[in-house]
């Protein structure tokens, strides 16, 4: 069998007969790894070097095509650039989910009681985008940012709660760490548990630890959770009515973990895997309404540095895109 390592190095030709690197764009590699605080060995620089040229290369075509009236977002190099999409998505869990319900007819009676705009972070219910890391924590972000909301909602504060919490404790109810979770199972835990951490007394490592749970601490608790039915109509409701949702997409596509801004739509998305949760926070339109130019506003667990300030918008009513309905879930505090 031949080393991981040596395949990815003759994917992008830097073994032999290896296209030598650009020097006209040395300086940028110089301050994209400051950017990102990025070091390596002699042997992984070259390696690293052509893959983020690479990526580079894809980037540019995507953003003039973008110029050119034919995608709707654009892309940017951040701190994925230096790695191949089969590494992305490697990282990766796939959930097998079931074909999601549509019925335009059921959202145009339903959303003439709903706004046509919202965003929880306009209305104190969001806190400050976080980081992940290489854990794949992403479920425990999301959960705890649909807690976050719900904690505010009935007091009137607004808490970053404990992702450690939830990364070392909820194994119990199925979760595993940072290789895989569900925001569910996450409310299942707290639930069970009678009581999260604050990031303040459980502070968040980016790794699995031994349980350090302290009910003295507890800065949170639920009272019931929602899963919701995999259709966009209820996850709508739910967004205008209740707070910020968690949820689940297909994030595997080069273009999610490169994008940076516009309504996100990628024709390769799948509605019948999803691998990455978010906290859906609001919705509204670019343009007219009727140029049905729909999306949901999503926070992810990447930094600020990703995408607009570390949100997206990815397109609403759209057939359930990238599973965004499938796959959502809400606590709720009484």
């Amino acid at each position: 069998m031949i080393p991981a390592i040596f395949l990815v190095i003759l994917s992008f030709g830097v073994a032999s007969g290896a296209p030598a690197r650009d020097p006209n764009l040395d300086a940028k590699w110089h301050d994209w790894k400051m950017k990102y605080a990025k070091s390596y060995s002699l042997a992984e620089e070259k390696l690293k070097r052509a893959v983020w040229e690479e990526n580079m290369k894809m980037i540019k075509l995507h953003n003039r095509e973008n110029g050119l009236g034919k995608n709707g977002f654009t892309m940017e190099m951040n701190a994925f650039a230096d790695v191949t999409g089969e590494e992305f998505r490697k990282s990766m869990n796939n959930i097998l989910i079931p074909a999601a319900l549509t019925d335009p007819s059921a959202q145009k009676q339903v959303s003439i009681g709903l706004p046509n705009f919202k965003d929880w972070r306009k209305e104190g219910y969001v806190t400050p985008v976080r980081n992940q890391g290489s854990c794949g924590s992403c479920w425990a972000f999301a959960a705890v940012g649909a807690i976050e909301g719900q904690m505010f909602s009935k007091t009137g504060n607004l808490t970053p709660l404990s992702v450690q919490n939830l990364l070392d404790c909820s194994q119990t109810v199925g979760n595993k760490g940072c290789h895989s979770g569900t925001a569910h199972q996450a409310f299942k835990y707290v639930l069970e548990n009678k009581g999260l951490e604050a990031e303040a007394t459980y502070p968040y490592e980016a790794k699995e630890g031994p349980c350090r749970y302290h009910r003295e601490n507890a800065s949170a608790s639920i009272t019931d959770f929602v899963n919701l039915p995999p259709n966009e109509l209820y996850l709508w409701v739910a967004v205008a009515s209740i707070g910020p949702v968690s949820a689940a997409v297909d994030a595997s596509h080069d273009s999610f973990r490169f994008y940076k801004g516009g309504i996100y739509h990628e024709p390769n998305c799948s509605s019948y895997f999803v691998n990455h949760a978010v906290l859906v926070v609001g919705y509204g339109f670019e343009g007219n309404e009727a140029d049905g130019n729909y999306y949901w506003l999503i926070k992810n667990s990447w930094g600020e540095k990703w995408g607009m300030n570390g949100y997206m918008k990815i397109a609403k009513d759209r057939n359930n895109h990238c599973g965004i309905a499938s796959l959502a879930s809400f606590p709720n505090i009484f």
